[in-house]
């Protein structure tokens, strides 16, 4: 929820479509110290040119490419067409400008070529560090600056007349954004002349630059309209701020055109240049390559499979003196191919994208979807997902797991271990399992680690009370009991049938959804805590209000955590009230047991994000031990700092018997659970015979790839180095969610409650009748003008939720409930209206 995604917004779309205008939008919206809100005009082609390394003829490609889009020749009309090239970052400056290059090479052609059409070109040099404005502007300029960007303003024009004057022509627009004097690395660059552009203020400058682009009032067709933008260096090379190129454009996601290398040693480089790209999820429309005489492009081709074009360019002549005008002549074909497939992918890319929301009503099943409430014209199209620092691990991630896979492919667990499966054992039990666990058991997702989890509770409490005679040869005393479940009312364990089995009647577990739903537990409600008016409230059950109980007062959510309320009369109410049901359900019950308890530590996640009192979860526990009835904690939601600890035992301050965890394992890339259990719950399993062991599994258990994926993203959450909003102390992360927006919220009239917690913050609309509950439609206008502000949310009924990143920064979050905030506002106002409205 917190990370950001490249949506192609459909509503957008309706909007623009008479005028063809297609928009990609980054969102969320973030602050100027983090990435910024990009808005991208899709409708006209847009591409970057990286190269393979540097030396290998970008910008010769970049020439080439201008003049066959802007040849007449080219056109399917005689209406003009603008061509932008933007270089935003340039060293050697201004001895070395490329966007002077392709200003001046450009015009010697359609000079030489005598085009009958005229045309216009221009070139724009931005900002410079100071040495490299002294050179253009004089020392005298720019006395007595100290470091720092000059405005250069700086800028050349000129008309080249056609054959015949009259014809209206068409645009060159060339452009240099930041450029420094010392022809070197940008970042090196920054450092030797003072002058520091952040990752953001150069994204938000591209951005600016391109919006200026996609606006020609002399070109009415978006096709007519072409920008590429010329990368610095190689594929991997720094930006001016250190950040990688490849990663540094990330957010922007454009398509790419690689220059390869024809040199010796060129297909090597190339490739890896490629596969920079292709990690980080860009798209390489075709590779182009000079012609060495070592026929690089048959290996290239071979290894692409020819799922990439690969194009070749004449050798370019060695003579300083050569104008390259014949070169460029020779080479006009391969340019125009070029030209034709990046127009051709360009259009494909925009069908796809206008084809998708229709195909997917048609032929997905979305989950907790209601299709007839979901016209096409909502349908939200995710082109990409990038933002916040945990973006940069999905590269690492990505890089590590293509090396599980490259290493490992597919292996049987079954009595065998290697090192990704091993490493991510040993991480949970050092982290959520530490104080408590010694054994781990793979699975592949949530609701199945739950079924797993169940097993061997049900195994341990059979032995414990005597069902189960002799572990080791499974001997059963007599007829065997229903064993059952020990859980809360709202809570969700999965889907699995087993797992609804655990969970309370809910609209999850209605016939219309399992039939063979029974219920196999006894369900108690508990008391939740939440934040209203400003301050923390305590809600407590019916059957505890006919107790006279002093309530305690929180002034902050530390004290409810406090382990100091164990001793309290409120805790001897909760421990009265769980023997009373445990004793009234041993009476009623017949041949069952309760053979397990099973929570969701802290926090009720799909039940609709109630945050259960602390202090009720560890006296349940405290009465389950005394029981001998082991204890199963869900943390599949909560686990791996999603409640601002790295798990929520730590939190609540108890630990389970067994514990079942999934979800941001694997940082949210891949599929994995893992149940985690003690010693006593193991050997429960153990015996002479093989019936005896825990016969569950399946093929991809602990798959590498996975435990590749969660040993990395396990190491990045707890790393203060990659994880900022880690504590000094490394137990937990610091206050995501502004105190000051959570109680402004939380006092509004139309917000009940409002519970805000580690990576959560989540508030339940005040509705009555068919406007509450999970099949309420009551939040979804707020939800679509939220939307329109770019944060993308799902609601639970009438219970809505943000959800960031144990990475992301609390500047995000603040953004997040400041748009929030203001949505309310006006959505309590609309609210208000139309109660008016009723009474007149």
């Amino acid at each position: 929820m917190s990370s950001t995604f490249v949506i192609f917004n459909n509503s957008r779309r309706r909007l623009l479509c008479n005028s063809f205008s297609l928009h990609l939008h980054r969102y969320i919206s973030i602050p100027s110290s983090a990435l910024p809100e990009i808005n991208l005009d899709l409708s006209h082609p847009t591409y970057m040119v990286w190269g393979s390394n540097t030396g290998v003829g970008k910008t010769l490609v970049s020439v080439g490419l201008a003049t066959s889009v802007l040849s007449p020749s080219s056109t399917l009309s005689p209406n003009p067409t603008r061509f932008s090239y933007i270089k935003p970052v340039q060293t050697g400056f201004p001895a070395d400008s490329d966007s002077c290059f392709v200003y001046r090479k450009f015009s010697e052609i359609f000079l030489r070529r005598r085009y009958p059409v005229s045309l216009f070109a221009s070139n724009h040099a931005v900002k410079a560090s100071v040495p490299a404005a002294a050179e253009v502007l004089g020392a005298e300029m720019v006395e007595g600056s100290e470091g720092g960007l000059k405005d250069l303003c700086w800028y050349e024009e000129r008309r080249i007349q056609g054959e015949d004057s009259g014809v209206v022509g068409s645009k060159l627009v060339c452009k240099t954004m930041y450029a420094w004097k010392e022809a070197i690395s940008p970042h090196l660059a920054v450092e030797r002349e003072g002058s520091v552009v952040p990752d953001a203020k150069l994204l938000d400058s591209l951005q600016k630059c391109l919006e200026v682009c996609s606006r020609d009032e002399d070109c009415d067709r978006k096709e007519g309209i072409w920008s590429v933008i010329e990368t610095s260096g190689g594929v991997a090379s720094p930006g001016p701020s250190g950040t990688l190129q490849c990663d540094l454009y990330r957010p922007f996601r454009l398509p790419a055109i690689l220059v390869g290398d024809g040199r010796l040693g060129g297909i090597s480089g190339t490739i890896s240049a490629y596969e920079s790209l292709k990690l980080r999820g860009y798209d390489v429309v075709s590779v182009i390559v000079q012609d060495h005489g070592l026929a690089n492009e048959i290996p290239l081709l071979s290894y692409l499979r020819n799922r990439v074009p690969v194009l070749v360019l004449p050798p370019v002549p060695q003579d300083p003196l050569d104008n390259l005008m014949e070169w460029f002549d020779e080479s006009h074909s391969v340019f125009c191919t070029l030209k034709d497939i990046m127009l051709s992918a360009h259009s494909e890319r925009l069908r796809r994208l206008h084809e998708m929301p229709k195909k997917a009503g048609d032929i997905f099943w979305w989950p907790f979807t209601q299709h007839k409430l979901v016209p096409e014209e909502i349908v939200t199209v995710i082109d990409s997902r990038c933002g916040e620092k945990f973006a940069v691990h999905k590269i690492e991630l990505a890089r590590d797991m293509g090396y599980a896979a490259a290493r490992f492919g597919h292996v049987m667990f079954p009595e065998n271990v290697y090192e990704p499966a091993l490493q991510c054992a040993e991480l949970l039990l050092e982290g959520v399992g530490k104080g408590w666990a010694s054994r781990v058991f793979f699975s592949d997702n949530g609701s199945t680690a739950i079924e797993i989890a169940l097993k061997m509770a049900f195994r341990r409490f059979s032995l414990d009370h005597g069902i189960l005679l002799d572990s080791h040869n499974a001997n059963m005393v007599g007829r065997c009991p229903e064993l059952k479940v020990l859980a809360l009312n709202g809570s969700y364990h999965g889907d699995t049938l087993g797992a609804m089995e655990a969970q309370a009647p809910s609209s999850y577990t209605g016939f219309l959804q399992q039939p063979w739903y029974t219920g196999r537990g006894v369900f108690l409600n508990p008391p939740t805590v939440f934040i209203a008016g400003g301050s923390w409230k305590l809600s407590i059950p019916e059957q505890l209000q006919s107790q006279k109980l002093e309530l305690d007062v929180f002034g902050s959510r530390e004290e409810l955590f406090n382990k100091s309320r164990d001793n309290s009369e409120l805790a001897r109410s909760y421990s009265a009230y769980i023997s009373q049901q445990l004793l009234q359900f041993r009476v009623s019950s017949g041949f069952s047991e309760v053979g397990a308890l099973i929570i969701e530590p802290v926090i009720q996640g799909a039940g609709g994000m109630h945050m259960i009192d602390p202090l009720f979860q560890r006296v349940i526990v405290k009465e389950c031990r005394s029981r001998q009835i082991p204890v199963i904690f869900d943390e599949v939601f909560t686990g791996f700092w999603r409640l601002g600890a790295e798990s929520a035992a730590e939190l609540l301050g108890c630990y389970p018997d067994i514990a079942c965890y999934a979800k941001l394992m694997t940082g949210g890339l891949i599929p994995l659970s893992a149940t985690l259990a003690t010693n006593a719950i193991f050997y429960a399993f153990k015996g002479d015979s093989k019936l005896m062991a825990l016969l569950h599994g399946h093929s991809y258990t602990a798959h590498a790839l996975g435990c590749t994926a969660a040993v990395k993203a396990i190491r990045w959450f707890k790393d203060p180095l990659t994880n900022m909003n880690i504590t000094s102390d490394g137990r937990h992360l610091k206050e995501l969610w502004d105190v000051e927006l959570v109680n402004q919220i939380s006092s509004l009239p139309e917000v009940q409650r409002v519970v805000s917690l580690g990576t959560i913050f989540a508030l339940e609309l005040c509705a009555e009748g068919h406007d509450a509950g999970y099949a309420s439609l009551y939040a979804s206008s707020l939800i679509q003008e939220l939307r329109e502000d770019g944060v993308y949310m799902r609601p639970l009924g009438n219970v809505i939720y943000l959800m960031c990143g144990p990475c992301t920064s609390p500047h995000v979050c603040d953004e997040l409930l400041s748009k929030l905030l203001g949505r309310l506002h006006r959505f309590s106002q609309r609210k208000a209206k139309e109660l008016q409205a009723c009474e007149l």
